[in-house]
């Protein structure tokens, strides 16, 4: 199959995304969306003792957002939610090998949903 622009990372994650799914008793959800190319990004979380052991998501879009959105939840498992704060969108890009120029607003769309999951965890523990 001809992948055109994306490396082998994000034809992987997007053939076979991690973690889709929803968690039934997460404590941080976070849902964003890009009105302009449709995608939507929902990303669920299950923090204990500030780490979060586990990570999903539901994304509606592109192969690149599901890639993103499969790389991210890898890429924030194991990790505090202060460590999870400072993911950014290159971070998310470099991880899947580079997005074109045309799909990295996918990766940002990964980096705002992890933003407004752990906003959402913040507010639901009374911070």
């Amino acid at each position: 199959m001809p992948q055109g622009p994306y490396s082998d990372k994000v034809m992987d994650h997007f053939m076979n995304p991690r973690n889709m799914g929803e968690i039934e008793d997460a404590n941080a959800v976070g849902e964003v969306g890009n009105p302009a190319c449709g995608d939507v990004m929902r990303l669920y979380m299950k923090i204990e003792n500030g780490v979060i052991v586990d990570a999903k998501f539901k994304t509606f879009g592109c192969g690149a957002a599901i890639a993103s959105s499969s790389m991210t939840t890898e890429l924030i498992k194991g990790k505090t939610v202060d460590e999870a704060l400072k993911l950014s969108n290159e971070a998310v890009a470099e991880a899947l090998g580079g997005l074109p120029p045309a799909k990295q607003h996918c990766s940002v769309l990964a980096e705002d949903a992890v933003k407004a999951a752990l906003e959402d965890y913040k507010k639901k523990q009374g911070a």
